[in-house]
């Protein structure tokens, strides 16, 4: 039966040629994986109830070069957070905890200031608790006790009373994770495990501590061959974890594997990308939460101290687009994101999930997003270009990026006010804003390369709202700027720029 192609500016649903932007999903992927050296990544697709994609590219690991495949196990790094809320939401509807119950009731031995803080303001990241994975001597390889890991933050002062606003925290996850144990009766993997990885028959979901029971094949001598598949069926089509990877003098280097305990509540889960799709699909309905009022929690953003909203809460994040959620991992090794598009006429998600620290999927996932519902793509779909959807508006959004790059040291050459400028000439234009700045000891080594992109620095990061409400930052993808002008050389400089970029664009543009 030959399957008539959807028009392009339809859904594309069981359209078996989607693209976005004349890009097939493959093109966008490859050329992604190249500009940022990434090994590996697995992407899957639901339209929900079906996952109808489920796709490997490259290898999950340099030197046995095993490939990445449907089957292939991630540290989903934070993203943990999400099943850390589901198992609270779960207690909650047992009556074994309430939102509103104080930390100190469920969790033993805290400082008399944290006591009173809620489970509520720890969903939602507005305890203003220290995060101990930022202190000096935390290291994310270590086993710890509880106890230890308290022992990082317990003497430092709160960033701000409780209640009064947000700021990430994996203090507040950890907590949760212990107030899990407390109210179940149970560990805190136990409880996951039981009630959401056995509930929805996650073949390929395990905790660190579970890895070693993965039949993964030891390779260990060139040519590194597969050869137990012959005689022993687990080794078809294996579940194997990816190694991870971390950025190194321009090159990569074999990350230390994370411990469950340094992340507990945080971190620790590896899971497929697949079965990051089962599991997003099981908490469409009441297989996870019963209850639509208790899911309607977790998809909705948090309020804090005076009304106010925080457009995060239990892990994700909620941009304008309505029905939007989205919440990303990035551990020493990994990166991972799932995108949720939860609108009774979208239903669309795309779970990424790559071996190499640091890298933000989220202008790739709106783009793969477009090729199946073209309204869910980037507006600013031009080839070479980033953009990020915003959770505040157009002057906060700018604001927030001017304020980080003056903290770190970058001079900002211009604010322009494009819609401003616009009305003085009796013309409408939507909020549109444009931020120009540059640090000389870094954009001349490109210009002495080849003085011609003197025309794009220093770099600009435009900023504007859309006619459905979306706010949306985008600029130029600093490797394709550099192509454009034919700079070959300067690869550490293009890839310093890159990620200082990256950073600044999403301090403006996430909620915390």
């Amino acid at each position: 039966m030959i399957v008539p192609a959807s028009s392009p500016t339809s859904p594309q649903r069981g359209n078996p040629s989607v693209q976005f932007e004349g890009q097939t999903i493959d093109q966008m992927i490859g050329d992604f994986m190249a500009e940022r050296h990434i090994p590996g990544v697995t992407l899957a697709i639901v339209q929900a109830p079906y996952i109808s994609r489920v796709t490997g590219y490259g290898v999950t690991d340099l030197e046995t070069r095993r490939l990445a495949s449907p089957n292939t196990l991630w540290d989903v790094g934070q993203m943990t957070r999400a099943y850390t809320a589901v198992a609270i939401m779960q207690l909650v509807e047992a009556g074994k905890i309430s939102l509103d119950d104080a930390i100190g009731k469920h969790v033993q031995d805290l400082p008399a200031a944290w006591q009173a803080v809620t489970v509520r303001q720890l969903m939602a990241h507005a305890s203003g608790l220290p995060d101990y994975t930022t202190q000096p001597g935390f290291d994310p390889a270590r086993d710890y006790k509880a106890g230890e890991i308290l022992a990082l933050v317990r003497n430092l002062p709160e960033a701000f009373k409780s209640g009064a606003r947000a700021a990430a925290s994996a203090t507040d996850f950890f907590l949760l994770a212990l107030a899990i144990e407390r109210a179940s009766g149970m560990s805190y993997e136990a409880f996951v495990t039981t009630h959401q990885i056995e509930r929805l028959e996650l073949k390929h979901t395990v905790f660190v501590s579970g890895l070693s029971s993965v039949k993964q094949e030891a390779l260990d001598a060139a040519p590194f061959k597969h050869s137990k598949f012959l005689q022993d069926r687990p080794y078809i089509d294996p579940t194997e974890a990816a190694s991870g990877y971390t950025g190194n003098d321009g090159g990569l280097v074999k990350a230390r594997r994370s411990s469950g305990t340094a992340w507990s509540g945080s971190g620790a889960i590896y899971a497929s990308a697949a079965d990051i799709s089962l599991w997003d699909i099981g908490l469409a309905g009441g297989l996870l939460v019963r209850e639509k009022k208790n899911r309607d929690i977790l998809y909705a953003a948090a309020t804090i101290d005076g009304g106010a909203t925080v457009p995060a809460n239990a892990g994700w994040r909620f941009p304008k687009h309505k029905g939007l959620m989205d919440i990303e991992g990035n551990v020493p090794g990994f990166s991972c994101y799932l995108a949720r598009f939860t609108d009774p006429g979208e239903l669309l998600c795309v779970t990424l999930c790559g071996n190499r620290d640091g890298i933000d999927f989220t202008d790739l996932g709106r783009r793969i997003a477009g090729a199946f519902d073209p309204k869910l793509g980037p507006p600013a779909a031009v080839k070479g270009m980033i953009s990020r959807e915003s959770t505040y508006s157009v002057p906060e959004t700018v604001d927030r990026l001017e304020s980080f790059l003056k903290g770190k040291g970058v001079e900002v050459s211009a604010r322009i006010d494009h819609s401003a400028a616009a009305k003085k000439a009796g013309l409408d234009l939507p909020r549109t804003q444009v931020l120009i700045f540059g640090n000389p000891a870094v954009g001349t080594h490109l210009m002495q390369s080849r003085r011609s992109i003197a025309l794009d620095l220093p770099l600009r990061v435009a900023v504007w709202e859309e006619t459905d409400g979306t706010v949306w930052a985008a600029y130029d993808e600093v490797g394709a700027l550099a192509a454009r002008h034919g700079v070959t050389d300067n690869g550490a400089v293009i890839e310093a720029m890159r990620k200082a970029l990256e950073a600044a664009v999403k301090h403006a543009t996430a909620p915390y």
